[in-house]
């Protein structure tokens, strides 16, 4: 069994390889079993079953971690799928390819990519950007409903659907450079982590029906 292998197994349940890599739940409903938080558990619930994410101070994440002991399962290859509803004037975010490692005091994410989630004025990139990377100025979805998010990643490319219209599909160049605070936007070889934002205390968002599919 080679390392990438074992590490699903562990992370995932009946978790064995096949042409067609079956859909795995990530969510129970019921509460945070397979969840682990970086910092600030208190930050999320699972309220009317959804996960409630709102943190008690800027910022903390949810990652997978599903059986595994410590820190988070890493995934390289597959597609995500959350349904997602916001409260008013909410920001948060799904993050894959990440890891626990921060960047500042406030606790924000140092590596991998950010799935924007928002339905605040303030903030100008709009639900369905890889943040900071390709942004949208308008939202394509009403936040306060519900609505789908597909995340599918293979390699070094990524595309974002949202309620099933693509609104990002974006390859990552060769010895691509980002601005020193953001030097982690890069997919990991090894792949990375999935986590929840919990952006601020003002920002209240809700996910379910959260899945993944292994892709070769």
């Amino acid at each position: 069994m080679t390392l990438r292998l074992l590490l699903f197994c562990l992370a995932l349940p009946c978790a064995a390889a096949s042409a067609a890599e079956p859909w795995h739940e990530l969510f129970n409903g019921k509460d945070l079993t397979g969840w682990r938080a970086n910092v600030m558990p208190e930050s999320f619930k699972v309220v009317d079953g959804a996960i409630r994410v709102n943190a008690t101070k800027p910022s903390a994440h949810l990652f997978y971690c599903g059986k595994l002991p410590t820190g988070f399962a890493r995934f390289k290859n597959f597609v995500l799928e959350a349904t997602c509803r916001s409260e008013p004037n909410s920001n948060s975010g799904i993050f894959i390819h990440t890891d626990m490692t921060t960047r500042d005091a406030a606790q924000h994410l140092a590596k991998g990519y950010e799935i924007q989630l928002n339905s605040s004025q303030k903030e100008k990139r709009k639900t369905g950007s890889l943040y900071a990377v390709v942004d949208l100025a308008q939202s394509p979805v009403d936040e306060g409903k519900w609505f789908q998010v597909r995340i599918t990643v293979r390699d070094k490319r990524i595309t974002i659907e949202l309620n099933g219209k693509q609104v990002v599909d974006y390859t990552e160049p060769p010895n691509v450079t980002r601005p020193k605070e953001r030097a982690g936007r890069l997919f990991a070889p090894e792949g990375g982590g999935i986590a929840l934002q919990a952006h601020d205390p003002g920002s209240v968002f809700h996910f379910k029906d959260l899945r993944l599919q292994m892709l070769p």
